[in-house]
């Protein structure tokens, strides 16, 4: 799992960051929280509104990809780069 929707209102995204990115932009932006029920080390709960450009909301989601498909086992990112 590399985020996890709420879909209620305001839409909320929990996505996995390197731990010094997530606490900059914690500093940086209020929309970005400690993740909510999550490792707060490492997850960040972002409210999805008009304070974050979409294209680094984006940059945001691709590195939470990145990191968990960097901490699957060799086996298991081969299988994912087969499924798609």
């Amino acid at each position: 799992m590399f985020a996890l929707v709420s879909p209620g209102r305001p839409l909320e995204i929990a996505l996995k960051l390197e731990p010094w990115h997530g606490q900059l932009l914690r500093g940086q932006h209020p929309c970005v929280r400690p993740g909510y029920h999550m490792n707060k080390e490492h997850w960040n709960t972002i409210t999805v509104d008009a304070r974050v450009a979409a294209d680094e909301l984006a940059d945001w989601i691709d590195e939470s990809y990145t990191l968990v498909v960097a901490g699957l086992t060799r086996k298991a990112r081969a299988a994912l780069r087969l499924s798609t």
